[in-house]
């Protein structure tokens, strides 16, 4: 059921009031004033001149203490999210991580060397920086919309597919107390594979990834022939890269795609991994046959799930494709919403900021339908708002929300730096290197 325009509004002022009494529980008149201030749109070139937006009251030091002294209820905001999203199953969640590169910061720790994509195509360099992981929710395939519901720093002690795989059990264990007994989806990218699939149950969450165009599978090992002290554990041999080696397909799919243009699907069941040939799952060779360019035509794309028997191929391949609306969310959050621009100096106080961006990001959300598109001369006006042009418009709504921030108390000369207390230098922190030495 689609809301109206006043229960959009309604949504929003209520979402803020939620924000301000339950999810900033220390210095929240500061950060609210900051949440505000990535919502006016500015462009910025440091932190600082946040403090210069019209909707913050207090002095540029503010809002430094803001992010240095205050508390959030993590707990709190995470629930928030959650009841945000549709009472139903069968939603389409993509997982993947990011970096917040820091070249230059030496008191910041658990930081690690990860590969990040470069300037130049089909690069990747290694970067020093904070992992983060983030499960977002994409309403609409096509749409630059991927709302996240859990972003969080992934320790170096643990990998992005752990640490994914616990981000979705908490979500699900919410939607379970809601009564939403329907399994959702979640997408994932080539780099979390088969141990990503051997985390997801079929009949709690259906796990979709995509797989590298050279990898090896096996079928399974057939009956005991008595010969020999074990059983087989793998059989025929499945090699992406040489057809010879695939058995005819179990299932073919053709479609036209208005994305994608003339589509066929092969779907081969009852293969695994080598390394884990307990974890059975199906996979998926779609194979798309859009006219564009010899330099852009898509590549041949490789799938795996594992599904309760029902669910179609084709449901489950347009569900992969909601998982690029995560892309441009990084890039809109890193650029417009200036989430990798602060430079702190404690890894805790990039926790808060990110959760201050994850919470913008859902208000241009809810003000979608609200706010009058204002366009550029140069941008074409669409049917769906992108992030970007809802942030263009979302100044015109602050004279019509109400005000939740108290005034500015005036404390006088700050006394500054006591006499005679010698300062310490901030301890150092080496990067941590991922993997064997």
């Amino acid at each position: 059921m689609k809301t109206t325009t006043s229960e959009q509004f309604n949504n929003i002022i209520e979402f803020r009031q939620a924000i301000y009494n339950d999810g900033l529980t220390g210095y929240r008149d500061v950060q609210h004033e900051l949440l505000d201030a990535l919502l006016c749109g500015r462009r910025v070139h440091s932190y600082a001149e946040l403090s210069l937006s019209p909707v913050v009251c207090r002095q540029w030091s503010s809002i430094y203490t803001g992010i240095r002294a205050g508390r959030q209820n993590r707990k709190g905001v995470r629930q928030l999210l959650y009841d945000q999203l549709p009472a139903e199953g069968g939603e389409v969640f993509a997982l993947d991580t990011t970096v917040w590169p820091h070249p230059s910061a030496q008191t910041l720790e658990n930081q690690v060397l990860e590969h990040s994509p470069a300037i130049n195509h089909n690069r990747h360099q290694a970067v020093r920086g904070h992992v983060y992981s983030s499960l977002c929710w994409v309403p609409e395939r096509g749409q630059s919309w991927a709302l996240p519901v859990s972003t969080e720093r992934v320790p170096p002690t643990r990998t992005a597919t752990e640490f994914g795989l616990k981000q979705i059990g908490a979500l699900r264990c919410w939607r379970e107390k809601q009564g939403i007994e329907e399994p959702d989806i979640v997408v994932a990218d080539a780099k979390y594979g088969v141990k990503f699939l051997a985390g997801c149950s079929p009949e709690r969450i259906i796990g979709v990834t995509r797989l590298r165009a050279d990898r090896v599978l096996y079928g399974p090992p057939g009956p005991y022939k008595g010969r020999g002290t074990k059983q087989r554990k793998h059989g025929d041999r499945f090699d992406f890269k040489d057809k010879e080696s695939q058995r005819p397909a179990d299932e073919i799919i053709d479609f036209v795609d208005e994305r994608w243009g003339q589509v066929r699907l092969s779907v081969w069941h009852q293969l695994h991994a080598k390394q884990d040939a307990e974890t059975v799952f199906s996979v998926i060779r779609v194979e798309s046959r859009l006219e564009r360019p010899a330099a852009r035509r898509p590549s041949t794309l490789w799938l795996a799930y594992r599904a309760p028997d029902g669910y179609s191929p084709h449901a489950l391949w347009l569900a992969f494709d909601h998982r690029w609306a995560i892309e441009p969310q990084y890039r809109f959050r890193k650029q417009r919403l200036h989430w990798t621009l602060p430079a702190f100096q404690r890894s805790i106080r990039c926790d808060r900021w990110t959760l201050l961006v994850d919470l913008a990001y859902w208000q241009l959300f809810l003000a979608r339908d609200y706010v009058q598109p204002a366009p550029l001369p140069w941008q074409k006006p669409g049917r769906t708002l992108t992030p970007g042009q809802v942030l263009q418009a979302f100044a015109q709504l602050f004279a019509q929300l109400p005000t939740l921030t108290q005034p500015v108390k005036r404390r006088g000369i700050p006394p500054g730096w006591p006499k005679g207390v010698k300062r310490t230098r901030p301890k150092r922190y080496k990067v941590v290197r991922r993997g064997k030495r």
